[in-house]
């Protein structure tokens, strides 16, 4: 097998991933943990949106989000998704395939505690994805919100973490004459040792 040396060296693609992210948070000038996250709905027909990744753990990818949303409701259903990052200034992607599953209520308490207080008053005042009248609405609803959430509200519990759980990462870095080198990391179940594949550009 082709050896990996430089950038794609290491025996753990956790560790591997987050030194990239480590990496990226240097040079990107907004949000290097941006992450492109893909789901499909109960047709099969695929979405996909922006989220951030707020946690890699030694065995998944962690982000939240509002229970209540469409994105939510289409994790909890499939039970899968798909993420790519992509930093432009390093030339690099990397994307994850596996499973889904909800993450600890105490872990997401703890988050949430850390969002600044406006932040942590629009996840109650936001019905993430569904129809709104009008931005005063919204406004209104944020007003009311403060008003009786206080200056210390705690977390929703519509409002909480996703784990996704990878069967397969792929680290990807540009080339010169789009001879670009790329590395999939994959098992067939969570029990299973990792199988490191180079890939054609």
């Amino acid at each position: 097998m082709d050896s990996r040396s430089g950038k794609f060296a290491g025996d753990n693609p956790f560790d591997l991933a987050q030194s990239w992210l480590d990496e990226a948070g240097k040079t990107e000038p907004n949000d290097p943990n941006a992450m492109a996250l893909s789901t499909v709905d109960k047709d099969g027909l695929p979405n996909v949106r922006m989220v951030l990744l707020k946690a890699i753990e030694p065995d998944a990818f962690v982000f939240y989000t509002n229970y209540e949303s469409a994105k939510a409701g289409e994790l909890d259903s499939a039970g899968k998704a798909a993420f790519v990052m992509h930093w432009k200034s390093l030339r690099r992607q990397l994307r994850v395939r596996g499973a889904v599953e909800r993450g600890d209520a105490e872990e997401a308490d703890a988050y949430f505690a850390t969002r600044s207080l406006k932040s942590r008053l629009g996840a109650w005042a936001s019905r993430q994805s569904r129809p709104l009248s009008s931005r005063a609405a919204l406004m209104a609803e944020v007003a009311k919100v403060t008003a009786t959430k206080g200056t210390n509200p705690p977390r929703p519990p519509f409002w909480g973490g996703f784990r996704i759980k990878p069967l397969e990462i792929e680290f990807w870095a540009d080339g010169e004459f789009r001879l670009h080198d790329r590395f999939v990391w994959r098992r067939a179940s969570f029990d299973d040792s990792w199988s490191i594949t180079r890939l054609n550009p």
